[in-house]
């Protein structure tokens, strides 16, 4: 009799910085609607030089949960303001900048499963950082799957919002994969477009309805769909079309389906005053991930947006 069985869903902890463009709400609204493919364990929220300080990044991931019926369903808490060289000293401490965001990644990490959890960092990699820190145990018991870099050339936004973090990282031994971002070449997330006009086209009225709440631009939304074509309505746009990346999405799409990137192993290079050094006798090994499929993901993308399975809905 052939198997049915369903493949088992990937254990998942998104943590980012909610607030800071548009792109994070975008994949966060993904994961929750793929609830079939992931097991979404929990949210914790950091902040970067964009978007305020930690309460308005809980906000904005808040606001995204209550358009994915998520409240309740799904913890969201609060991680670092500060930046991994400040707070490291401070991980035994009673109280510290964090400790509750980190101390969820920690005790998440630690449970029973069949499968490591991902750990999933749209922003800068402090939180992560910093469990890893507190708790070296756990190294053995994630994969760490972050949305950076322009490796290998320097620069990009969640990479200089905290280099100690990634530097640390770097030379831990814990599965530690990067997407690329690359801002302005095809091999990136970068190129992962949307315009304000498929947006426009696509997304009003996709999701559950809701009772409405404010957005961040202010208005009434009642899903999250009418909510994106606010955020795009709101942002300054780059390239030819005029349109915004949706970085973070990719991250969540690979690992929805790995054939939609490329991935390829080198020896972890180091990170020097922002600008990468290689280490080609490193035994210590990363993956990083490229070359996106970027028509087959925003089609998904887009199809899940008006089709979600939504939480506690996957089988």
């Amino acid at each position: 009799m052939e198997n049915t069985r369903a493949p088992e869903k990937i254990p998942i902890l998104f943590d980012t910085d909610a607030n800071n463009e548009l792109d994070d709400q975008h994949a966060l609204a993904y994961l929750l609607f793929n609830d079939d493919v992931f097991d979404t364990r929990g949210i914790t929220v950091n902040a970067t030089y964009n978007g305020g300080d930690i309460e308005g990044h809980y906000k904005e991931a808040e606001r995204v949960m209550h358009f994915c019926n998520a409240i309740g369903k799904v913890p969201l808490l609060k991680g670092a303001n500060g930046n991994f060289d400040t707070l490291r000293q401070q991980v035994g401490a009673e109280h510290y900048d964090g400790k509750e965001g980190v101390d969820f990644i920690i005790e998440e990490a630690r449970k029973q499963r069949s499968q490591p959890l991902v750990l999933l960092p749209v922003g800068k990699l402090t939180n992560i950082a910093l469990a890893l820190a507190a708790a070296p145990d756990i190294k053995t018991k994630v994969r760490i799957v972050w949305l950076g870099s322009n490796y290998p050339e320097p620069g990009e936004y969640n990479q200089v919002n905290d280099t100690a973090s990634l530097s640390y990282i770097l030379d831990q031994n814990v599965p530690f994969e990067m997407v690329m971002v690359r801002y302005g070449k095809p091999s990136g997330s970068d190129a992962v477009r949307a315009t304000p006009e498929q947006i426009a086209n696509k997304m009003p009225g996709a999701g559950p309805k809701v009772s409405p709440i404010e957005g961040r631009n202010g208005g009434q939304f009642d899903n999250f769909g009418d909510y994106a074509v606010d955020l795009f309505e709101h942002i300054d746009l780059h390239g030819d079309p005029p349109s915004r990346a949706l970085f973070d999405m990719v991250a969540v799409a690979i690992l929805k389906n790995p054939d939609w990137g490329v991935q390829r192993t080198l020896p972890a290079p180091r990170l020097v005053e922002a600008s990468w050094q290689e280490r080609p006798m490193n035994k210590r090994e990363i993956i990083l991930w490229e070359n996106f499929q970027s028509e087959a993901i925003l089609e998904d993308f887009y199809d899940r947006m008006q089709n979600p399975v939504l939480l506690g809905m996957g089988k």
